[in-house]
């Protein structure tokens, strides 16, 4: 996904950001503050109140689509742009979203509702309830979405863990803003991590050649037993690409909607740097010091990482006393530390082995 070349005696790394279509709508948070309710029954256990169904294989597709469906929404966003002039106009977007709790709380993607100053969403008996408050995630392309209804068709919570290549796969949601339906596929991959922003990388994506058209992000991706293991988020469009969409698994996804629905958003440790996982390929190919570890494939201005002085083309191979196989290992072990922890880091820059230091501190807000 990503190429290195080499400039000197430095790296450079040239992401494909420009294939990355980040499919539904961009448009988060309605006009104004939105205050973070008190947590809701049902969730005072974390992660655990939303346990995994481990059903059973259904026997088709179309029993499988007809018991997720009920659960899937479209999603409708206005948000205000200025044009050159500064003249201010009104653009739609459409998106895609779940019912994961019957009292009114909708999964679907930041991407999908950020900047909006509307969000209605439309249940599948066609009602279209306007939301009374929106939060999200940025960092993983997270939002929950609450309406004032109850009674809703929550969707059951499958086991992405246990995910394997081709397994079959089916994705629900408002393509092209057309109204809500179904494609097919298989897991193509498993365990991706995708950079989507400078300082923002996805992890732990499932790849499936399922059709994933603009309209599909906040969907579910869902298994043959009508279990939600996947949030349709991104796709690599490009002439000659193909059946290369991604969605955020729903183990990687959870705690952030937990943390959501229960605080109103999410604060975490952070370093703000872009990840690779390193392979021998890569190493051989572009002369690397080291085969394994996290490659560094950018920094965040002003960052722990710009302090600490980290810079693109590093390799990181330890961090804070945990060794570093990979950009998951990483991102566990900056999630395990917290916000004001000093941390050891050793990583390799060329040909030479080195050690700094960097504090960590709160996630950014959302813009």
């Amino acid at each position: 996904m990503r190429l290195l070349y080499r400039s000197g005696l430095r790296y450079a790394l040239i992401t494909v950001l420009a294939l990355l279509l980040i499919v539904g709508c961009a448009p988060a948070q309605p006009a104004g503050d939105v205050e973070a309710e008190s947590a809701p029954a049902g969730v005072d256990e974390g992660v655990s109140g939303f346990a995994p169904a481990h059903g059973e294989e259904l026997s088709s597709l179309a029993e499988v689509v007809a018991k997720v469906k009920p659960s899937v929404v479209a999603i409708s966003t206005e948000s205000t742009t200025y044009d050159v002039f500064n003249r201010p106009s009104t653009q739609g977007g459409a998106g895609s979203g779940w019912v994961i709790r019957e009292d009114g709380y909708i999964v679907t993607n930041n991407h999908v509702v950020e900047g909006a100053k509307i969000v209605m969403v439309t249940l599948d008996d066609g009602r279209n309830i306007e939301a009374d408050a929106v939060y999200t995630d940025p960092l993983t392309d997270l939002a929950v979405v609450k309406i004032a209804e109850y009674g809703l068709p929550a969707a059951a919570i499958g086991d992405s863990s246990t995910l394997q290549i081709g397994d079959a796969l089916v994705a629900i949601g408002n393509s092209l803003g057309m109204g809500i339906s179904a494609t097919s596929g298989i897991a193509s991959v498993v365990g991706v991590s995708l950079e989507s922003s400078p300082g923002q990388t996805l992890l732990d994506l499932v790849q499936t050649d399922a059709a994933i058209n603009p309209g599909n992000s906040g969907g579910p991706l869902v298994d043959s037993a009508g279990e939600v293991i996947g949030i349709n988020s991104i796709k690599i469009a490009t002439v000659g690409v193909e059946g290369m969409g991604y969605a955020i698994s729903i183990n990687q996804a959870l705690p952030i909607i937990v943390d959501l629905i229960e605080r109103g958003r999410v604060v975490r440790p952070w370093l703000g740097i872009g990840l690779y996982t390193m392979n021998p390929y890569v190493a051989e190919q572009y002369e690397l010091a080291v085969d394994w570890g996290v490659l560094v494939t950018g920094v965040v201005a002003d960052s722990p990482a710009h302090e600490a002085g980290l810079e693109p083309g590093d390799i990181i191979i330890k961090f804070a006393g945990e060794e570093i196989v990979d950009s998951q290992a990483l991102a566990r072990a900056i999630d395990a530390a917290q916000v004001g922890d000093e941390v050891e880091i050793i990583y390799w820059r060329e040909e030479t082995k080195k050690l700094t230091y960097a504090t960590l501190v709160a996630s950014p807000p959302s813009p």
